[in-house]
């Protein structure tokens, strides 16, 4: 692996403890982390109740940097990676939904609820 994609890897694994953090403060319980599937990646998955989230965890040097972390193509992947995992972790009667938490250094998170509504 180059210096480069170390770099980025370690960031982005500060990143998603930082969210973990964040996660917890908020009374969410993390029950994943950095699952594959054939479909694609979700960085986290958390519950809270009976509300499962399946969250993308975008990390930037920069804040404006962080408007452009998430789009649509890798939204649909972080879904169709979703919709493999709910069969393990969403129990009868809870819900689901995909959150993203976008971070930069010196910044609270961003807490994107429910992201995957936000596609047109």
């Amino acid at each position: 692996m180059s210096g480069a994609r170390e770099l980025a890897e370690a960031r982005g694994r500060r990143g998603e403890g930082l969210a973990a953090w964040y996660l917890r403060l908020h009374g969410w319980r993390i029950v994943g982390r950095r699952l594959q599937t054939p479909r694609g990646e979700v960085d986290m998955v958390a519950r809270r109740g009976r509300m499962v989230a399946f969250v993308e965890v975008k990390w930037r040097a920069d804040v404006g940097g962080l408007d452009r972390a998430i789009d649509g193509w890798r939204l649909r992947r972080v879904i169709a990676a979703a919709e493999v995992l709910a069969p393990r972790y969403v129990c009868a009667g809870d819900c689901w939904r995909i959150d993203v938490l976008l971070l930069a250094p010196g910044r609270w998170p961003r807490h994107i609820v429910n992201a995957s509504m936000n596609l047109v």
